[in-house]
């Protein structure tokens, strides 16, 4: 028997995970645009952004009416509590994409410098993260997700040395300085990705587990 709460949490969910995948294309145009030096492709992103917004508030209204008309309760209130904040972290993605493109536009516009290697696996590792993630919504497996958790750490190791490259050759060229500060930029940005990923599959577990894991290490 069909529940009247049902088709509106699979409404929820298909909004949420065209949101994800826009999310993860968008992010991964930002960073090609940095790698290609291509500043045509740095222009696409905020209209990319645009479509992420525009989900982002089709979501609420959705969580709006399965909150006033249906009442969920238990699981249900789980699931549709926990899709209005992966949304919320999607949203974030796509301002960070916006951000990456920017250095991007800036990079491109500037003397060609060999980026860190370290800051292209730092994007592969935080990608990888995000749709990790997104997998693991899209099958509700809280194993997945716990293994999202675990890639926290190497994610912010990455940031550190791309941080830490870009930092030593200021001095070396002081002229460029300009250049390593976006990319110092773009690190950052990428470690936040690894962030948003960690904070969904947080809810995932959540969903599927009744249990919150968020700040565990630090409240145990």
């Amino acid at each position: 028997m069909t529940r009247a709460v049902d088709p509106v949490l699979e409404e929820l969910r298909q909004d949420l995970l065209r949101m994800g995948s826009r999310a993860e294309a968008i992010i991964e145009k930002a960073m090609r645009a940095v790698l290609e030096r291509d500043p045509e492709l740095a222009k696409q992103v905020p209209d990319d952004d645009l479509e992420i917004d525009r989900l982002d508030i089709a979501i609420d209204a959705h969580v709006l009416k399965a909150l006033a008309l249906q009442a969920p309760k238990a699981g249900d209130l789980r699931n549709v509590v926990a899709i209005k904040m992966i949304a919320t972290d999607l949203e974030r993605v796509g301002d960070i994409a916006r951000n990456v493109a920017k250095s991007a536009a800036r990079l491109a516009g500037r003397e060609a410098t060999m980026l860190p290697a370290m800051l292209g696996r730092l994007a592969t590792t935080s990608q990888q993260a995000l749709r990790s993630a997104l997998d693991s919504f899209a099958s509700g497996d809280p194993d997945a997700a716990r293994a999202v958790l675990e890639q926290d750490d190497r994610i912010d190791s990455l940031q550190d040395e791309a941080v830490a490259a870009a930092l030593a050759e200021i001095p070396k060229r002081p002229d460029l300085a300009p250049v390593h500060v976006d990319i110092i930029q773009i690190a950052k940005n990428l470690e936040r990705v690894g962030d948003h990923a960690t904070n969904i599959a947080e809810d995932v577990i959540l969903v599927a587990e009744a249990r919150n894991v968020k700040h565990a290490e630090k409240l145990a």
